[in-house]
C-alpha cells in the first residue's frame, strides 16, 4: 500500500514556516482566487519561492536543488536542446546509467515529464528548484551565448573585410552568400535570432538597433520604456543590419532612403510578425523592429482596464447603429488594440465590417481589411468611397489624417454606418477642435460624433514584488490631487523590483481612459466653435472622468503607482481645474 502524501500546508506548518492563522487565511484566499496554496503564500510575502520549492520537494519525494550553490557544466546543459530548456524552463543536471536528472519547478506537471521522456528517450529523475532561479540560470546562459556570438563575429569581420577589398567584392553580396551557405549556424544569424527571441520572451514591443559613433546600441522597449540591452562593436554594424534587411525582404544595398519590410517567425508555438523600419542617420541606418503579437488583440474589452462605469458606457456606444466613435492618444497608447477589441465584439455573421488601414497590423478572421497603398494611388479616401458601395454595417478608418478623409467618414456616419477611427490629440475634447481646424464644418462634427475616448497606457505593479508603499513621494501625490485623508482611506502600493520584472517593479500595462459622450450642450459648443477649454469644462460638468481621475482610481485599487500616472498623463490633466 502506497504511503499517503502529506499536504503542502501541513509540511509548511510543521516546519514552522507559517503559523496556523496565516495558513488558514492563505488556503481560503487561494480557493477564492483559483490559485495554488504555494502561489498565494509567495504573492502575499508569507513564504519565499525557495521555501515553497523545498516544501514541494519534501511533499513529492524529490531532491531540492539550490541553484545558487550548484554549478551546471556546459557539457550537462547540452543534454537537453536549447529550445526545450527555454520554452519549458527546465535545466539538465546530470546523466547516469541511462537516467537523466532534470531540474523543474512544478512537480505536478506530468505532461512535461512525459514529453521529456519521449523527446530525450531516457528515464527522467525530476529535481525541484525555485522558478525564478531556473529562469535566472537560463538568462545567464543566454547572456553568455550572446556575448560569445559577438566575440565570434567581431574576431572574424576585420579579416573578412580585408579579403573582400583585395578580391574587389561588395560586403553586402558576400554577407548574403555566406548566410545562404551557413544556413542557421552562422554567428551573425545566431546573434540576430537571439536578439529577436529574447525580445519576444521579454514581452518587448520594439527592438531598436541604433548605430552610434563608436558602437551599435541595442535597446528593447518593454511596457513602453526603453531598456538598453547591450552595445556591440562598430565593425559588426554592416553584417547585423544586412541580416535584418535580408530577413525583412528589403534592398540590402540601399542606404540612402528609408525602407519598410516585414519578418515572420515561429517562436514558442506562436507566429509573430515584425514590422521593420530603416531610417538613414548620421552614423548609419537606424533600424526598428515592431513586434506584432496576434494574441494582443484577443485580450477582450474588459481586460483593457475599464472601470465598471466606463465599461458600460463603452459597450453602449459601440453597439449604436450609426455615428463616429473616435479614440485619441499618442503613438503606442493602445488605440489599435482598443478598436480591434471593439470590432471583435461586433464581429458576428449578421454584421459586415470593413477596415482601411495603413498598414494592416493584425489579421482578424471575418473582417474585410484593406491595406492603404499610396504608391499606386490606393489612399484612405479612395478605399472609403469604395467601401461605402460594399454595404458595410461597421467601418474602421485607421486614422483621420486630413479633411478629405474626415468628410467621407462623417458622411458615412450620417448615412447609417457606425464608424471607428483614431486621431492624435492630447485629450478627448481637443478632438472636436482638431477636426474643425482641419476644415470640417462645425455642424457636421456636432451632428456625427457620438463619443470620443482618450487613452494612455500605464505600467502595472509587478505581482511578484508588490508591497505597501508606506512613504509615497509627496510630489506625485500633489500632481494627482491625492490628499492626506485619501491616503488614510486607501493603501498605496509599489513594486520593490525582482527578477520577474527586470528590477523595474512593473510588469504588464493597462489603459487609463477619458470618455467624452456628446450631449446637447457639447454639440452646441462644437457648433459655436468653442475652444477646447470650454468643451472640457462642459464635459466635466456632464460627468466625464479625466485621464487623471481614472488613473487615481487605479492607484487606489493598487494596480499602479502615482509616479506612473503622472508620467503618462499630459500636463494639462495634472492641474486641478
Amino acid at each position: 500500500m502506497s504511503k499517503k502524501r502529506k499536504k503542502l500546508g501541513e509540511i509548511l506548518y510543521r516546519s514552522k514556516l507559517v503559523d496556523k492563522e496565516t495558513l488558514i487565511k492563505a488556503i481560503k484566499e487561494a480557493r477564492k482566487n483559483g490559485r495554488r496554496l504555494g502561489e498565494q503564500l509567495i504573492e502575499t510575502g508569507k513564504a519565499s519561492e525557495s521555501q515553497i520549492a523545498k516544501a514541494l520537494a519534501h511533499q513529492f519525494g524529490f531532491k531540492y536543488v539550490n541553484l545558487d550553490k550548484v554549478d551546471i557544466p556546459d557539457s550537462a546543459m547540452k543534454l537537453i536542446p536549447d529550445e526545450i530548456r527555454k520554452k519549458h524552463q527546465v535545466l539538465p543536471l546530470e546523466q547516469n546509467n541511462g537516467a537523466m536528472r532534470v531540474i523543474i519547478s512544478d512537480p505536478m506537471d506530468l505532461d512535461l515529464l512525459d514529453m521529456l521522456r519521449f523527446r530525450l528517450n531516457c528515464e527522467i529523475e525530476p529535481c525541484l528548484a525555485a522558478p525564478s532561479k531556473i529562469k535566472d540560470r537560463l538568462e545567464d546562459e543566454e547572456e553568455d551565448e550572446f556575448k560569445h556570438s559577438i566575440d565570434e563575429i567581431a574576431s572574424s569581420i576585420d579579416a573578412t573585410t580585408a579579403e573582400l577589398e583585395e578580391a574587389g567584392q561588395s560586403l553586402e553580396a558576400t554577407i548574403r552568400k555566406a548566410q545562404e551557405d551557413e544556413g542557421d549556424d552562422g554567428p551573425i544569424i545566431k546573434l540576430v535570432n537571439l536578439l529577436i527571441d529574447e525580445a519576444v520572451r521579454m514581452n518587448a514591443s520594439d527592438i531598436h538597433l541604433e548605430p552610434l559613433g563608436d558602437r551599435v546600441r541595442i535597446r528593447y522597449r518593454v511596457d513602453g520604456v526603453c531598456i538598453e540591452r547591450d552595445n556591440i562593436p562598430k565593425n559588426m554594424q554592416g553584417p547585423l543590419l544586412a541580416r535584418m534587411k535580408i530577413l525583412s525582404g528589403i534592398d540590402i544595398g540601399e542606404r540612402r532612403l528609408p525602407q519598410d519590410g516585414r519578418i515572420k517567425r515561429h517562436i514558442d508555438n506562436s507566429d509573430i510578425d515584425f514590422r521593420v523600419s530603416t531610417l538613414p542617420a548620421y552614423h548609419g541606418e537606424s533600424t526598428v523592429l515592431r513586434i506584432l503579437r496576434p494574441d494582443s488583440v484577443n485580450i477582450g474589452i474588459q481586460a483593457l482596464g475599464f472601470e465598471q462605469d466606463n465599461y458600460e458606457q463603452f459597450q453602449n456606444i459601440i453597439k449604436r447603429p450609426n455615428g463616429i466613435f473616435l479614440v485619441t492618444g499618442p503613438t503606442g497608447s493602445g488605440k489599435t488594440t482598443t478598436l480591434y477589441s471593439a470590432l471583435k465584439e461586433l464581429n458576428r455573421p449578421d454584421t459586415k465590417i470593413i477596415t482601411a488601414e495603413d498598414p494592416v497590423e493584425y489579421n482578424v478572421q471575418g473582417i474585410n481589411q484593406c491595406q492603404v497603398r499610396t504608391e499606386i494611388g490606393l489612399t484612405f479616401d479612395k478605399i472609403l468611397r469604395s467601401m461605402l458601395r460594399q454595404a458595410p454595417n461597421v467601418i474602421l478608418v485607421g486614422e483621420i489624417r486630413d479633411a478629405l478623409v474626415a468628410d467621407i467618414a462623417i458622411q458615412a456616419a450620417l448615412t447609417g454606418h457606425l464608424v471607428f477611427s483614431t486621431l492624435h490629440t492630447n485629450d478627448a475634447p481637443s478632438a472636436i477642435t482638431r477636426l474643425i481646424d482641419m476644415g470640417v464644418k462645425p455642424f457636421l462634427v456636432a451632428s456625427s460624433i457620438q463619443a470620443i475616448m482618450a487613452q494612455r497606457l500605464v505600467r502595472v505593479i509587478c505581482k511578484k514584488c508588490k508591497a505597501e508603499d508606506k512613504d509615497p513621494d509627496p510630489r506625485f501625490l500633489r500632481l494627482l490631487g491625492i490628499k492626506p485623508q485619501d491616503i488614510k482611506n486607501h493603501t498605496l502600493y509599489k513594486g520593490k523590483g525582482c527578477a520577474a520584472c527586470q528590477g523595474t517593479g512593473y510588469k504588464g500595462r493597462m489603459a487609463i481612459f477619458e470618455m467624452l459622450e456628446l450631449n446637447n450642450q457639447i454639440r452646441e459648443l462644437a457648433f459655436a466653435r468653442a475652444p477646447a477649454s470650454e468643451l472640457r469644462k462642459a464635459a466635466r460638468a456632464g460627468g466625464m472622468k479625466t485621464l487623471l481621475d481614472d488613473g487615481k482610481r487605479k492607484v487606489f485599487r493598487g494596480v499602479t503607482t502615482p509616479q506612473e500616472v503622472a508620467r503618462v498623463a499630459q500636463s494639462e490633466d495634472l492641474i486641478d481645474e
